[in-house]
């Protein structure tokens, strides 16, 4: 009885150390760390974007504020793409520096912000932010953020495709929410 007792605590000691080790490699994998998070004062995640950040408003970027990057963190890079239409994106903002955790409303589409900040090419080809414009029906769009190692070698006007290679083996984590607009 003592025998089985002391196997039954060490297997439950093993699975209970086993579970936590699987879980917090999955963190890595997936690429989601910890308590990461992204949220706008403008939006909920899953909600509906004002209009006034799509291009049949006033097009300007949402407000967008991040909590507790992972550690080793040096920038920020933050994508927003159109799930419904191949991923098409609508922003690309980069080498945002380590101790900013938001971006206010309206971030001006120019290369480089007072902070070093650069912004991408969007497949409106345009540098900086180009808000929702849907063809028909609702659309599903997705503002990511990547907390990096390093900061990027990318100029201003870098594209998707240049940010994807550059991010490859530097992303200590990442997080997205997801708003909806439809026409």
């Amino acid at each position: 009885m003592k025998k089985c007792l002391i196997l039954g605590l060490s297997v439950l000691v093993l699975v209970i150390f086993v579970s936590g080790c699987t879980s917090q490699n999955n963190n890595q994998t997936s690429g989601n760390s910890g308590n990461f998070q992204i949220k706008s004062s403008a939006f909920t995640d899953g909600g509906q974007i004002p209009q006034k950040y799509t291009a049949g408003g006033e097009d300007v970027s949402p407000p967008l504020s991040w909590t507790s990057p992972p550690a080793n963190t040096k920038t920020f890079a933050i994508t927003c793409e159109d799930l419904d239409a191949s991923s098409f994106t609508h922003w690309i903002i980069f080498n945002i520096p380590r101790n900013v955790s938001q971006l206010p409303e309206g971030i001006t589409n120019q290369g480089t912000l007072n902070n070093g900040t650069k912004q991408g090419f969007n497949d409106f080809n345009k540098i900086g932010y180009s808000g929702p414009a849907p063809p028909s029906g609702t659309h599903r769009y997705v503002f990511k953020i990547y907390a990096l190692d390093t900061e990027l070698g990318l100029g201003v006007g870098a594209t998707k495709d240049q940010l994807n290679s550059a991010i490859q083996g530097h992303v200590l984590g990442e997080t997205q929410i997801m708003g909806k607009y439809g026409v």
